[in-house]
């Protein structure tokens, strides 16, 4: 389908675009197609790599000593240049002042 169209065509979309959305936020619009982009292709990773993990050791000989090392919550790693989301976030305890 994306063959069939010509550059004339190509440029005209580009023009309505343009109009539709403004120039202001084509560049912020393009900033998170990117990174959403690159956090599915890391969640595609994680997902294979625990895929392989898991084929791998199916059948486990021995069960661990401590149950709690077994439940280790999983951690999703932030995109690359993605500052906000790298740091864990934890809330302090909050405790009634008066």
């Amino acid at each position: 389908m994306l063959g069939n169209l010509r550059p004339t065509e190509i440029v005209l979309i580009l023009v309505v675009i343009l109009l539709l959305f403004g120039a202001k936020k084509l560049p912020d619009m393009a900033r998170s197609l990117g990174k959403s982009a690159r956090i599915l292709k890391s969640e595609a990773k994680a997902m294979k790599k625990d895929d392989e993990a898991a084929k791998t050791a199916e059948a486990p000989t021995t069960a661990p000593a401590d149950p709690a090392a077994q439940a280790a919550p999983r951690t999703i790693q932030a995109a690359p240049g993605d500052v906000t989301s790298s740091r864990p976030v934890t809330e302090p305890n909050r405790t009634a002042q008066g």
